[in-house]
């Protein structure tokens, strides 16, 4: 949820970057800062708590600086991910001799590799966090005889993991550099030609007072920004052409920015909600996990209670509960749970799931846990929503608003948050092989970022899926162990935009009824990623093949068995297994997504629908 603004240009470069964050503040933080390149030198403000906190300090700006003289400055506000919340490791971060001054959203995977090495090197770090990193490479390469130029690009080649950087550089000062790894975060930029400006924002609302045309960073794009020009290479050098985009003043086209939905918007906010999610909850050297408000308890079992989407995503969380907490775990419909008079007992909890946090049927689900003495939990994407005031301790999904009415972000932030919560009540076991996985499974969460920013690649597979197929009336969705819940969403989501009907079921269950529908009329989605379960869903393609079925499988990239067998594929990179299902999900909602778009159904409001289901 972090917010950049980059400002290049003769008018007061603070006042200016602090309005874009103001504009930015939605997104949530938890310190910000500035940092003005002016007259040779960098010049650097940063505060904790609320932005206002940083507003007394900019009359420290307009005293030094000369509105005279071309300013270039970088504007941060941060989201704790490695390192607690302080001004030392709030952005902006700098090289040690205060030249080089960098911004950064999103998390650096081999961050401990490149920590030791600078090191080793005799750098000497003044913060927590892995944003450092980066001026200190920066400044290396530049004291080996690089241009500021030639060592961005070669720090970025080297940082893995989904990000968003800017940079700035005194030996440069008219220019910024910025970067987009991944799907972390966006990168807009426009220039005002009328009076040789140029503005960066890491969401259009932070610069659209000043600029309607802007242009947007694609994956694995770098951006050579001065007042008047913006030159886009690729990480390998090469020039990129792109037009800027027209942005509408009016605030619904302002958030949809480049994309034509807000459905298609969020499904590529996905790996910026996931590291958002992540932020200051779990350090990827110890694998230690923090949850504010819980107790550290472990229940004795877990009743998860949702609906619709959230339903599935609480069956994928069955799995982490299990196999990394070791605690026995329940999911009910909230719309059922209660009239079945459920059993419960001391040190059990009732988990509500619900993004809208008014969800009726999820709320009176909680209320039956709390009348029968369990204790209540909440996951929600909406802070101060009734389930999150029902609850004894809430974990927030941090994804933003979701406006289109199917659930895409939301889906995936609640699967990570499951994930956490399973590792945080792992580490709290007797058990020492149970804490020794929790801390296993969470160190894992580091490279989540990046995999889900693989996912968002453009890919023409959906187009030509949705061109192929969007004239049947029946699909079958089918997975198993934790991907069979994401078949049940893959279903519920093409239902759900598209209005084709579609079944999602466990593939072993496949022969004993759903196998008599298949024919050459029948498409069938395999998740089919190379997992403990794999050899059986090679059995369930062939079954399928055998009745001339035509398969569509979503494959682990490097898989040719399943390749041979299938219509169609769609490919996931490897990945360790449980975080399998955030990403087999992803290829549900593209296709979803696609299907409604070549029908030419109402993406965003589906018939029928509504985002929050307040009655039962």
């Amino acid at each position: 949820m972090c917010g950049i603004i980059g400002y290049i240009g003769g008018n007061d470069a603070a006042s200016i970057i602090y309005s874009g964050l103001q504009r930015l503040e939605y997104r949530g933080y938890d310190s910000s800062g500035i940092a003005i390149l002016n007259a040779g030198a960098i010049d650097m403000q940063r505060a904790t708590g609320k932005l206002a906190n940083l507003l007394p300090k900019l009359t420290h700006f307009q005293a030094t600086h000369s509105s005279s003289n071309k300013q270039v400055g970088i504007g941060h506000t941060r989201w704790a991910t490695h390192g607690g919340i302080s001004e030392a490791n709030a952005h902006p971060h700098l090289n040690q001799d205060g030249t080089i001054a960098v911004i950064q959203n999103g998390i650096i995977e081999n961050y401990v590799e490149l920590h030791t090495e600078l090191q080793q090197a005799g750098v000497r770090f003044h913060s927590e966090t892995d944003t450092e990193v980066v001026p200190h490479l920066l400044d290396l390469r530049m004291r080996s005889g690089m241009n500021f130029e030639q060592a961005a690009f070669a720090v970025l080649r080297r940082l893995r993991g989904a990000n968003a950087l800017v940079m700035m550089c005194t030996a440069v000062p008219g220019r910024m550099i910025a970067a987009r790894l991944g799907h972390a975060g966006g990168v807009a930029i426009g220039h005002d030609e009328a009076t040789g400006e140029a503005f960066l924002a890491s969401d259009v609302p932070g610069i659209l007072e000043h600029v309607r045309r802007v242009t947007f960073l694609e994956d694995g794009e770098v951006a050579l920004i001065d007042a008047w020009h913006t030159d886009l290479r690729k990480l390998d050098g090469t020039t990129v052409q792109r037009s800027a985009i027209t942005i509408a003043w009016d605030p619904v086209s302002a958030e949809k920015g480049e994309y034509r939905h807000f459905m298609q918007k969020e499904i590529h906010e996905q790996a910026r909600a996931v590291t958002d999610t992540l932020r200051g909850r779990v350090n990827f050297e110890s694998g230690e996990v923090t949850l504010n408000g819980f107790d550290g308890v472990r229940p004795t079992r877990i009743f998860s209670v949702a609906c619709g989407t959230s339903k599935n995503s609480a069956l994928v969380g069955r799995f982490f509960f299990e196999s990394i907490a070791r605690i026995p775990t329940e999911v009910d419909y909230g719309s059922e749970f209660r009239y079945r008079d459920p059993l419960l007992q001391p040190g059990e909890v009732v988990l509500g799931i619900t993004q809208s946090g008014e969800t009726a049927d999820t709320l009176a689900a909680m209320s039956e846990g709390r009348n029968k003495g369990a204790r209540v939990w909440s996951i929600v994407n909406s802070v101060g929503s009734q389930a999150e005031r029902a609850a004894d301790a809430t974990i927030a999904m941090r994804t933003g608003p979701e406006i289109g009415v199917c659930s895409t972000k939301t889906f995936l932030a609640s699967l990570v948050d499951q994930y956490m919560l399973a590792c945080f009540l792992a580490q709290r076991s007797s058990d020492a092989s149970i804490v020794a996985r929790g801390h296993e499974c969470a160190r894992a969460l580091a490279l989540l970022p990046g995999l889900v920013g693989r996912m968002l690649d453009v890919d023409p597979i959906y187009e030509q899926l949705a061109q192929r197929f969007h004239d049947r009336r029946h699909f079958l969705f089918l997975g198993r162990g934790p991907n069979y819940p994401i078949a049940l969403e893959g279903a519920l989501k093409l239902k759900e935009v598209s209005y084709i009907h579609a079944e999602g079921y466990p593939a072993g269950e496949m022969k004993h009824g759903p196998i008599a529908l298949i024919d050459e009329h029948m498409p069938v989605v395999c998740l089919t990623p190379q997992d403990s379960v794999y050899a059986k869903m090679v059995s369930q393609v062939e079954q399928v093949r055998a009745r001339g079925g035509t398969v569509i499988a979503v494959i682990t990239r490097g898989d040719e068995v399943i390749r041979a067998k299938a219509d169609h594929v769609i490919e996931i990179p490897p990945a360790p297994e449980l975080l399998l299902p955030m990403l087999t999900a992803i290829p549900m909602q593209r296709l979803a997504y696609h299907m409604a778009l070549r029908l030419g159904c109402d993406v965003d409001q589906p018939r029928n629908l509504a985002k929050s289901v307040t009655v039962e």
